[in-house]
């Protein structure tokens, strides 16, 4: 009996230790079998040999920054919470440049909202789970730029009381007034948008054509797609 009570005890043992090792192996889901760096052993090796690879915190680096993490929240299209840190991380050059787009803001009274900016790949796949139509999100066969941490959504706000302006839409709408070339707007929200336009351009982030909101920064295409969460990056 003691022998018997043993066996199954070390069985339930046996059957734990593998379903959690098969749980971490899963975590990180790569249906399309993409080039992802997914382990924090594979990106610290990648930051040792190349500085710029460094997903910098956004808010420790830009001056005055405001962080509005939709996807920390339900707030967002999907209506679910998809990160579980309310936190902003971009590649060292990429946030480099935004300190130097928000100093060039701050002369005008106005500075960065930053919505969302490096994605682990985890999320692409839902948002796309959610909203297949990759006008609007991204294709998950392919990654996003976000992936990369060379992609972010801003907006604009006012130094001195932190308000976002007028701007053609909310965040995430996907109606063609969300257009980076839409013109039937008011004109406050066609002049918003033509500085936040201008001031990215200047420091090498190009905005895409379906959302005001998106840029991406020049050479994107150096940097790998990732899979880590922000809890990984800070561990």
């Amino acid at each position: 009996m003691i022998r018997t009570t043993k066996t199954l005890l070390f069985f339930l043992v046996a059957v734990l230790l593998f379903s959690c090792a098969t749980k971490n192996k899963t975590e990180h889901k790569n249906p399309y079998n993409l080039p992802l760096v997914n382990s924090v052993k594979e990106y610290k090796k990648q930051v040792n040999e190349d500085a710029t690879m460094e997903l910098a915190d956004l808010e420790k680096v830009i001056d005055n920054v405001v962080l509005d993490i939709r996807y920390a929240t339900a707030n967002n299209f999907t209506g679910e919470v998809i990160y579980q840190s309310p936190k902003a991380y971009a590649r060292k050059p990429v946030a480099a440049a935004l300190q130097l787009v928000q100093d060039s803001l701050a002369s005008l009274n106005l500075g960065l909202k930053i919505y969302d900016a490096y994605r682990p790949y985890a999320a692409t796949l839902k948002f796309y789970d959610v909203y297949p139509d990759t006008d609007f999100v991204a294709d998950p066969k392919k990654g996003s730029r976000h992936n990369r941490g060379c992609a972010v959504d801003v907006s604009l706000v006012n130094l001195a009381t932190k308000q976002e302006l007028v701007m053609p839409t909310a965040f995430d709408d996907f109606s063609e007034k969300a257009h980076s070339t839409y013109i039937d707007l008011p004109e406050p929200a066609l002049q918003n948008r033509a500085i936040l336009i201008g001031v990215m351009s200047h420091f090498g982030f190009s905005v895409i054509s379906t959302e005001w909101w998106h840029y991406d920064f020049n050479g994107w295409e150096k940097f790998p797609l990732m899979d880590l969460s922000f809890e990984e990056l800070t561990n």
